[in-house]
């Protein structure tokens, strides 16, 4: 793997759940892979499953680490998937704090790099990927301020999309909302928690949604998108097991 390949995705919060399914598919798929979290310990495991993924131990709530990140590697491809895990607990038991957390957390991510994808730029031809949330569409009413979090990820987004054009950069900026899912650290705690909230067995409750998205569902719908015609992608898609449903 070269610093300068070109093309080289950076897949931010690839230590678990959805990021670690991504960046495992793009690596599958033939593509150099930087894993970037701030968790040594994963990223050493996920960098020993393929000698594609090459990892780098960084905060990505830290504006220098998306500035130094981009010019280093110079990637085809930036996804976003880091966030913190919301407080699950109705309105009147959050605190602001708790509340807040995906604020000052989730939507710092992604104004960072989207941000400095602007300002390096991204190379023509690039993209930039956010992992937002179905919540973002369907509210989330046990996870505090998460829902208008992910759902201005997805804005901002589109925003960079805006600029990019106006500035002829032809970078492609692209949010996608995975559907709630109970086989992710993330996903797990708030199926349950709707559940009990519902009457429901997990089981009950995430049936409603059909087939449970997986990680590795997940990274091959990304690792697709990554490497489709720029022309065909829209602003938004929900992701679920049955792969990318364009969004209005």
């Amino acid at each position: 793997m070269n610093d300068t390949s070109d093309n080289t995705t950076l897949v931010v919060g690839a230590s678990r759940g959805l990021g670690r399914g991504i960046a495992t598919a793009i690596a599958e798929a033939g593509m150099p892979v930087v894993a970037v979290a701030r968790t040594a310990a994963a990223l050493r495991e996920l960098e020993g499953t393929s000698q594609n993924i090459r990892t780098e131990v960084a905060d990505a709530t830290d504006a220098n680490t998306a500035d130094t990140l981009i010019d280093r590697y110079r990637p085809h491809a930036v996804v976003v998937v880091a966030g913190a895990r919301p407080t699950i607990a109705p309105l009147q038991e959050q605190t602001w704090e708790t509340f807040s957390v995906n604020w000052h957390t989730d939507v710092q991510i992604a104004f960072h790099w989207l941000r400095a994808a602007l300002l390096q730029p991204l190379s023509a031809g690039s993209r930039a990927v956010m992992i937002s949330s179905g919540a973002a569409v369907n509210g989330s009413p046990l996870s505090g301020g998460y829902a208008g979090a992910k759902a201005t990820q997805r804005f901002i987004t589109g925003y960079a999309q805006d600029e990019a054009n106006r500035a002829g950069l032809r970078i492609t900026f692209t949010s996608v909302l995975p559907r709630i899912t109970p086989l992710t650290d993330l996903g797990r705690p708030a199926v349950q928690a709707y559940a009990a909230r519902s009457g429901q067995t997990v089981d009950e409750y995430a049936r409603q949604f059909g087939e449970p998205l997986t990680p590795q569902a997940a990274g091959a719908a990304v690792a697709g998108l990554i490497d489709a015609d720029a022309a065909v992608l829209g602003p938004a898609s929900l992701l679920t097991s049955a792969g990318l449903q364009p969004l209005l």
